[in-house]
């Protein structure tokens, strides 16, 4: 079951008896936990009919105690086990029943932060219920999610508002609601944030990534370049870890522009470069800016650049200011 379709149950009335959310999203698996404990248990019922239970501390006969427990005054009761991954194998074995024949008054939830979907009791647990993994979002999935919060509370961001906090915030969905927060608050009776609106009030917390450096650098961006590099020295991070990084980067072009070059289909070309299918696009249009003998050329720059930070005296920002500028010129000639 994804998020979406569980959303979907919760709407209609039609949750399982059994359900495992688990994932990096935090704040998403949150939100749909409360909405579950909306519909299947009013306020002025939990006192006898919301069991709340840890996986570092119940044992199965507590988590079976519970969810065998009559509701009071009430058609449903609600257990929820939370970091459900404490949970040793021989207590999740002793489940294993209960998933068979679950008590159809309850509703069992477990949460937790990753499962191993090889182990019998969750193949046990599709069968009688639902798995539901909340994965983090990508990049390009911020916009619609900021613009889907706004809207849920009557606001409204401009375009370059929308560019400008997605900028600024990051992916991390917890740090977004916040700032969504902070900025609906600042406009009091204002519906539509601008940019000055988001200028004002939205905190700078996305810490550039050397993935984001590494792609200015492939996608021929020097300026973009130089400027993520200053700031993550700045930060600390150490600049033989920036080379690496960007040797791993254009590892990855050169394959990809080998790939290129050989006609290689698109369903070979991620396993092949050894990444995710969802950044091959990315890596091809970069692998584009270079030809093979451009590739090489950067290789030899990388191997300077090692030996400079590791044996002279010149200063790190200044050697690696060199070698992006340099990277970036190599892939204008192409």
């Amino acid at each position: 079951m994804t998020p979406g379709e569980l959303n979907k149950a919760i709407e209609g009335h039609r949750l399982p008896p059994l359900l495992f959310l688990y994932g990096a999203e935090t704040f998403l698996l949150e939100q749909a936990l409360g909405r579950i404990r909306e519909q299947v248990v009013p306020p002025e019922a939990r006192d006898f009919n919301l069991t709340l239970l840890d996986g570092r501390a119940a044992s199965s006969a507590d988590i079976l105690d519970a969810a065998s427990t009559l509701p009071v005054f009430s058609p449903r009761r609600l257990v929820v086990v939370r970091d459900a991954q404490q949970l040793s194998a021989a207590e999740l074995d002793a489940l294993l029943p209960y998933l068979k024949d679950p008590a159809p008054e309850t509703v069992l939830v477990f949460t937790a932060d990753k499962i191993d979907g090889r182990r019998k009791f969750f193949q046990d647990f599709k069968k009688g219920g639902a798995l539901v993994e909340f994965k983090g979002i990508y990049d390009n999935q911020l916009p619609g999610f900021v613009k889907e919060q706004a809207a849920a509370a009557g606001r409204a961001l401009t375009e370059d508002a929308l560019a400008l906090f997605c900028r600024r915030v990051g992916t991390n969905l917890q740090e977004v609601h916040g700032e969504l927060v902070k900025l609906f608050t600042f406009l009091g009776e204002k519906s539509l944030a601008d940019v000055a609106d988001v200028a004002a009030i939205v905190s700078d917390t996305r810490a550039e990534s050397i993935f984001d450096l590494t792609n200015a650098v492939g996608g021929r961006q020097a300026g973009e370049a130089l400027r993520l590099l200053h700031r993550m020295l700045e930060e600390g991070a150490v600049p033989l870890v920036i080379l690496t990084m960007l040797v791993r980067h254009f590892r990855q072009i050169w394959k990809a522009r080998e790939l290129l070059d050989q006609g290689t289909s698109r369903g070979q070309m991620a396993k092949l470069i050894g990444i995710n299918p969802y950044f091959l696009d990315g890596v091809l249009a970069q692998a584009r800016h270079f030809s093979g003998a451009q590739c090489r050329r950067a290789f030899e720059l990388f191997l300077a650049a090692d030996l400079s930070l590791k044996s002279s005296g010149a200063h790190p920002a200044a050697i690696l200011e060199t070698l992006l500028l340099e990277l970036a010129g190599t892939g204008r000639r192409a």
